[in-house]
């Protein structure tokens, strides 16, 4: 995913042809340099599109039959990206305004309730735009994970639904299965396989992703800084930047260092 230009690229999902064609005319006359590459008539064909031809922005339907916008908008950010690459900003659409909630306006992601007005997507595409131009300087506006925003919607959308957040993990420590409070974790680190649990007296592996721990996890506890990183907020003794501008977190009471990707840099305002 290339940094923004001009000429931005867009993929659009929902499982309506006339809201589709209706977002797509709207923009056309408040965007009209967006190239729209893809449009999806459900989450799964807008996981593929994105994965295809790596666009600057996401419209997804919140609703839509099989795998529901909020579904494929935590695939999309699991998406392996390269290290100067960037994961799409996010714009859910909705027909139902109880779900514009508080999140959408902390900056995170944005949202066009059914049917698109033009002066309010004018509004979303220069909230867009902005993030887009400000990505990876030091003005980046700090915004809340979106895996909290995330969290909230699938809550909103399936009440009674969500399971409490995890709090033990069943790992193993060298020959033996050791009960770690969720609490005690420093962060998680995974690679292709495995992933480390790391205490501050204790490292330990569990054979689950950081895909699936996201779901499982706080979300105000645990910020994912990377695709493969996961970092409990209350352990993060600092952030600075390496030679090469990047961000790296320091971690209380351990000597590693964690690498913020640049998708994730705007949780650190300023660094």
């Amino acid at each position: 995913m290339n940094p923004p230009t001009a000429a931005c690229r867009a993929v659009l999902a929902d499982d309506e042809r006339l809201m589709r064609e209706q977002l797509r005319t709207r923009l056309a006359e408040v965007w009209p340099e967006l190239q729209i590459v893809g449009e999806a008539r459900n989450g799964m064909e807008a996981v593929d599109l994105v994965a295809q031809h790596h666009p600057e922005v996401v419209f997804l339907d919140i609703r839509m039959p099989g795998m529901t916008g909020v579904e494929a908008a935590k695939q999309i950010a699991q998406m392996e990206v390269g290290a100067d690459d960037l994961l799409p900003e996010i714009v859910f659409i909705t027909a139902y305004d109880q779900y514009a909630v508080e999140a959408f306006e902390q900056g995170v992601a944005d949202y066009v309730l059914k049917p698109a007005e033009r002066e309010r997507l004018q509004v979303t595409v220069e909230r867009i735009r902005r993030r887009l131009a400000a990505r990876g300087t030091p003005d980046e506006e700090s915004a809340p994970p979106l895996q909290q925003l995330l969290h909230q919607l699938a809550a909103r959308m399936n009440p009674g639904t969500t399971q409490a957040p995890l709090k033990w993990i069943q790992a193993t420590v060298g020959q033996s299965i050791q009960m770690i409070p969720v609490d005690d974790v420093l962060f998680f680190i995974s690679d292709e396989k495995y992933t480390r649990v790391q205490t501050a007296s204790v490292e330990a592996l569990i054979r689950k992703p950081i895909k699936e721990l996201i779901d499982e996890v706080d979300p105000e506890a645990f910020w994912q800084i990377h695709r493969s990183t996961l970092v409990n907020v209350k352990a993060i003794a600092g952030v600075t930047r390496d030679f090469r501008g990047r961000q790296i977190v320091s971690v209380k009471g351990h000597p590693e260092k964690l690498e913020v990707s640049r998708s994730y840099t705007g949780l650190f305002k300023g660094m």
